[in-house]
């Protein structure tokens, strides 16, 4: 099972969970509907970001590290 995220324009909102209705429950479900909120007004919403962050900008840029030096 895989779950993805869509943005919708509202002129075929409609039309698109009309689609999906064709779908059985066990096939597909509407897990979560939202409206669509950019990535900084999403980062801005969580609790303690902003704090977090006007923190982390304190910081010496000795104290960081490359993209190279991650671990993912």
């Amino acid at each position: 099972m895989k779950t993805i995220t869509l943005r919708i324009d509202d002129r075929i909102k409609e039309q698109f969970i009309s689609l999906l209705k064709n779908f059985s429950e066990n096939e597909l479900r509407i897990l979560e509907e939202s409206e669509y909120i950019s990535d900084d007004e999403y980062l801005r919403s969580l609790s303690g970001m902003v704090e977090s962050i006007k923190e982390a900008r304190k910081e010496p840029i000795e104290n960081g590290v490359t993209l190279e030096e991650l671990d993912w």
